[in-house]
């Protein structure tokens, strides 16, 4: 295993490491404050780390945002990001990836089902040359019995459908490092299967285990039919298989109506003309029916995601980032270092907001211009 200073520093991170915790927030107002406080002191006893909690408010219609405002102004480390609406778990995922400044990155839900204490142990693997750091349920016991049948199932039908294998009991605690950050940043789709992007992503894997606590407080967001839908998302997303199967059911039911055609002609030319059998031919049509209409429905799945990602609608809309200005000592060291450095060889400044804001208005290309875009977005 390769040395994990060496790692980090081939990665560009010579300094301390700025660890970004992402944390989707829907209608999470009562669970938020025990969140903080079971995560502020796991992050204070990590003393060679740095920290910012990245908390996406998806258009909760509770007091989350305000909660999340006082918990602000309680702990700097704490940054938030508005929807105009709610846009999914998906979207307020990946909003607090593309926000993260952090050479890791640690999505976690405010539900405290996902156990901070699990924090400095992912850390250390990734410190020892881990891109990805996956936490797994070690069993389903807080499901129903009805949850653990159907998601066991999933898994099956999705990883012996699609190319891309999900882990099971994996969900989207996990830590990732930066190359991973960058990699699903590049990726354009609209509508996203995010567990389907982490696996199709790859990069260096560890697991690591945990037992899945009860909610601290509030409701499942997910009903039974969202489940569905999202499962649906999955396949889809990562499979054309679905497509395929339509195919060979169309070419099987052919085979099966010219054969079935060839006996009744036979028949009919060895033993006469029979009375027709109207129920037989009522029931043959309705079965038919249905394979098509079936067959109509996964075909719209994928003509659906077609239409929506032809639109090229952003993936969401911020309302506004509250976030302290953020200095070059305060960047993560991989973005920190190399404006450092540049400054010093070139003997370039900062600008203030307003120059740098003419500066661009005026079409320049200046690095100052873009170094203050870049640390005041």
């Amino acid at each position: 295993m390769p040395r994990a200073a060496d790692l980090r520093h081939s990665s560009g991170k010579p300094g301390t490491p700025l660890i970004s915790l992402v944390v989707p927030c829907h209608n999470e107002a009562p669970a938020l404050d025990r969140f903080h406080r079971a995560v502020a002191p796991v992050l204070d006893s990590i003393a060679d780390a740095r920290f910012e909690i990245v908390c996406v408010n998806d258009g909760s219609t509770d007091a989350t945002l305000d909660t999340l405002l006082a918990l602000r102004r309680a702990d700097a480390r704490i940054r938030v990001i508005d929807f105009t609406r709610n846009f999914g778990k998906e979207a307020a995922l990946s909003a607090g990836i593309d926000e993260a400044l952090g050479d890791a990155v640690i999505p976690i839900d405010a539900d405290l089902q996902d156990p901070p204490a699990l924090i400095p142990v992912m850390i250390e693997r990734w410190r020892h040359g881990a891109e990805v750091v996956l936490a797994k349920r070690t069993n389903r016991a807080s499901d129903s019995f009805a949850k653990r049948v159907a998601a066991g199932l999933y898994y099956r039908i999705h990883n012996h459908l699609s190319e891309v294998k999900l882990p099971e009991n994996v969900g989207d605690f996990r830590l990732i490092d930066r190359r991973v950050v960058t990699a699903l940043k590049r990726m354009p789709e609209r509508h996203r299967f995010m567990k389907g992007l982490f696996a199709w992503v790859g990069f260096r894997t560890e697991i690591v285990e945990y037992v899945r606590e009860p909610r601290s407080a509030g409701e499942s967001k997910f009903s039974g039919w969202r489940l569905w839908n999202f499962a649906l998302e999955g396949i889809t997303s990562f499979s054309t298989v679905p497509l395929r199967c339509w195919t060979y059911i169309g070419v099987s039911l052919a085979l099966l109506s010219l054969a079935y055609g060839s006996y009744i002609t036979l028949r009919t030319i060895i033993h006469g003309v029979d009375v027709p059998g109207y129920a037989s031919l009522l029931v043959g049509m309705l079965f038919l029916g249905g394979i098509q209409l079936v067959g109509i429905g996964v075909v719209g799945e994928y003509v659906g995601r077609i239409y929506y990602e032809s639109k090229g609608r952003p993936l969401y809309l911020v309302r506004r980032r509250y976030q302290s200005s953020v200095k070059v000592s305060h960047l993560p060291t991989h973005a920190g270092a190399r404006m450092h450095r540049h400054l010093h060889e070139t003997g370039a400044t900062l600008p203030s907001p307003r120059k740098a804001m003419r500066t661009q208005a005026n079409g320049g290309k200046s690095f100052a211009a873009r170094a203050h875009r870049f640390i005041s977005r």
